[in-house]
C-alpha cells in the first residue's frame, strides 16, 4: 500500500508537471512555425503575416521540393548512408562490447584496450589528417567515407558492455556447458536478451547518420551531397544558377522560406516514423546500459 503523498510532494509534482510542459512548448514552437511556413503562400510568408498557424494555406512548396531531382538523390543517399552505417555500427559495437564486458581474467590487459577505445572519445588528429586520410584510401565521393569514420562508436560501445554485465553469469555457464562457443553464445544468449540497449544504439546510430552534414561537406560533391548536407547548402544559399527555366518559373511562385521549410519538414518525417518503434526500449536502455562502469 502506498503512503500518501505529502503537500511537499504534490507541489513538487505540479511545479514538475509545469515546468515539462513549458519545455514541451518551447521545444514544439519552432517547429510548428517552420510546418506553418511550409503551408504559406508567398506574399504571407514575405509579409511576415505567418507565426503559428499557415495564412493562405497552399501546398505549392511541397510540390515543387517533391518534383527536384536533386532533393530525392540525396534522399536516396542519406537512405544508403543510414542503412550501411547504423547496420555497421550495430554490429562492430556488439562485438566489441561482448569481449570488452568480460572481467580481467578473461579477458587479457581488458583494461588497456578500454583506455584505448575511451582515448579516441577525448583526442583525434584533426580535420586535414582525416581528410588527407579519407583521400589516399581513395574514398572521397563515396558512401564510405561518411560511414567508415565514425563506425565504431565507443560511446554505444561503453552503453552495451555495461548492459552485458547484467546478463547472468549462469546463462553463459550453460551454455558452454551445452557446447556453445563465444560466438554462438553473443548471438543467441546476449543479444536477445540485450535488445533495449541495442535499440538504444541502433536509434542512436541512425539519427546521427540521418542527421549528419559536415562530413558531407567535405568529402562528397555537391551532385552527391547527403540530405542534411543538401538542405545546408539550401539554408545558406539557395543556388539559381542550377534551375531550369520551367523550374525558375515555378520558384517565382513561391517564397524561398516556404520552399526551405517544406524540405526540413519531409526530410524529418523517416526520423519521426522510426523513432515510436525504438522509443519504448530507449529509456530502459539508456538506464540498465548506464548502471557500472
Amino acid at each position: 500500500m502506498h503512503a500518501k503523498a505529502t503537500v511537499g510532494t504534490r507541489i513538487f509534482n505540479v511545479f514538475n508537471l509545469i515546468v515539462l510542459a513549458l519545455t514541451c512548448i518551447v521545444c514544439l514552437i519552432p517547429f510548428i512555425h517552420i510546418l506553418s511556413l511550409s503551408f504559406s503562400d508567398k506574399a504571407a510568408v514575405m509579409g511576415g503575416l505567418v507565426k503559428l498557424w499557415p495564412v493562405n494555406f497552399t501546398l505549392d512548396p511541397y510540390r515543387y521540393v517533391l518534383q527536384r531531382d536533386a532533393f530525392w538523390h540525396a534522399f536516396g543517399m542519406t537512405l544508403e548512408r543510414v542503412a550501411i552505417g547504423a547496420t555497421l555500427n550495430v554490429l562492430l559495437v556488439i562485438m566489441l562490447a561482448y569481449p570488452l564486458s568480460k572481467t580481467g581474467d578473461k579477458l587479457r590487459m581488458r583494461t588497456m584496450y578500454v583506455w584505448i577505445f575511451f582515448f579516441t572519445m577525448l583526442f583525434n588528429g584533426g580535420l586535414i589528417p582525416n581528410y588527407i586520410l579519407i583521400k589516399e584510401l581513395h574514398m572521397l565521393d563515396s558512401v564510405w567515407s561518411l560511414v567508415l569514420p565514425g563506425a565504431v562508436g565507443v560511446f554505444n560501445i561503453v552503453l552495451l558492455l555495461n548492459f552485458f554485465r547484467e546478463v547472468p553469469s549462469e546463462l553463459e555457464d550453460a551454455a558452454f556447458i551445452d557446447g556453445a562457443g563465444h560466438w554462438r553464445t553473443l548471438w543467441q544468449i546476449y543479444v536477445p536478451v540485450s535488445l533495449p540497449a541495442i535499440a538504444t544504439i541502433t536509434l542512436f546510430s541512425i539519427v546521427g547518420h540521418w542527421n549528419a552534414w559536415f562530413d558531407g561537406m567535405i568529402y562528397m560533391k555537391v551532385s552527391h551531397y547527403p540530405l542534411q548536407t543538401y538542405l545546408q547548402s539550401m539554408v545558406i544559399k539557395f543556388d539559381f544558377n542550377t534551375m531550369s527555366p520551367e523550374e525558375a518559373k515555378r520558384l517565382a511562385k513561391l517564397n524561398d522560406r516556404s520552399i526551405k521549410s517544406a524540405q526540413m519538414i519531409v526530410a524529418v518525417i523517416p526520423v519521426l516514423m522510426v523513432y515510436p518503434y525504438l522509443q519504448k526500449y530507449f529509456v530502459s536502455g539508456i538506464r540498465l546500459g548506464s548502471v557500472k562502469g
